[in-house]
């Protein structure tokens, strides 16, 4: 399939041309940056010499009619415009937020501007029915990098905890705040440092994470997210936790996650004990979880780690272009994280 990369010259978009290097399916022909348009690709992205001698294209260079696979990786609010450009019949994953609200509301009050309207949701291991809508469509709305480690972490406990008190903190890598120049995220201003960031319950993945287990749980579902930036590139490690209705064990905990994701092949429910680590996943699609109980508080305590440009952004965005173009949804996407 011919396939269109835009916004290629961030974190996400070079992650989608590594991942796509190997892909036997998705031959990369157009390669898109803005405010690079005319640089070789290997200027930004030194690693990708398979697109050696290549230059990113402007926008309008793109010949949207003989492309039949595109990812968009833009600045969220950017998507929806160009959209408009492109014939119906290619197939499109969004890596942006504009199509992932279904409430217009929401998107006003945590994004701004005019709603596009919703997609399915990228997200195949949230439930069976989850997998077969997004296999019914050709444009699909990738999650966010937080909004799939945290929804992830308390999908299967739905019917055990309160879910209208979900308490997460999460810390990320410094690249899930994009490649633009910031002082705030420097070497010098980070390295050895943790700070939180979007304080107090309003970070733009909330209605998202809101949004998609309510659906799960078929009830009103209330996170309180607290973000963390960790003086690494790349990573997500999240800590959810929730009252639990009835008294369980740690074990019993551990076998309800264990039982949920059995048959998924990027989601590993670690054994009683090991903890997920973020360099375990780094360079893959693989998410690792694990459930225990806090027995003095009776709360359910999760703990997910996966990669934000991996899972949590590019190799999930394949996993969801493998989906609706009829192809298993590992292809190209085998490898296993590179471990510590």
């Amino acid at each position: 399939m011919k396939t269109a990369v835009i916004g290629a010259s961030g974190y996400a978009g070079g992650e989608l041309l590594r991942f796509l290097a190997v892909h036997p399916h998705f031959q990369v022909t157009a390669i898109s940056a803005h405010s690079n348009a005319g640089e070789l690709v290997t200027s930004v992205h030194p690693h990708l010499t398979i697109h050696s001698g290549e230059k990113f294209l402007a926008i309008s260079e793109i010949n949207f009619s003989d492309i039949d696979l595109i990812f968009i990786a833009l600045p969220h609010g950017e998507s929806a415009s160009l959209i408009k450009r492109i014939p119906a019949t290619v197939k499109i994953v969004d890596l942006g937020a504009d199509h992932r609200l279904e409430d217009a509301q929401q998107w006003k009050k945590y994004y701004g501007g005019a709603h596009a309207g919703a997609w399915v949701y990228g997200l195949p291991e949230l439930s069976e029915s989850q997998r077969r809508a997004i296999g019914n469509e050709s444009r699909v709305a990738n999650p966010g990098c937080y909004a799939t480690a945290i929804t992830l972490g308390i999908a299967p406990a739905v019917n055990q905890v309160d879910v209208s008190d979900v308490v997460v903190v999460a810390a990320s890598g410094t690249t899930g705040a994009g490649r633009s120049a910031k002082i705030n995220l420097i070497a010098s201003e980070v390295m050895g440092s943790l700070s939180s960031y979007k304080f107090g319950g309003v970070h733009q993945h909330t209605p998202e994470i809101e949004q998609a287990v309510s659906i799960i749980a078929q009830q009103k579902v209330k996170i309180s997210f607290t973000p963390i930036l960790a003086p690494m590139p790349r990573g997500i490690l999240a800590t959810v936790t929730a009252k639990l209705i009835k008294p369980t064990n740690t074990q019993q905990a551990h076998d309800l996650f264990a039982k949920y994701y059995a048959n998924e092949y990027f989601v590993d429910v670690l054994p009683v004990g090991q903890m997920p680590k973020t360099g375990s996943v780094t360079g893959s699609n693989k998410v690792q979880i694990q459930a225990a109980v806090d027995e003095h508080t009776q709360r359910l305590v999760v703990s997910v780690a996966l990669d934000n440009l991996g899972k949590g952004a590019a190799s999930q965005a394949i996993q969801n272009a493998n989906i609706i173009s009829g192809y298993a949804e590992e292809t190209g996407l085998e490898a296993i994280g590179i471990g510590t």
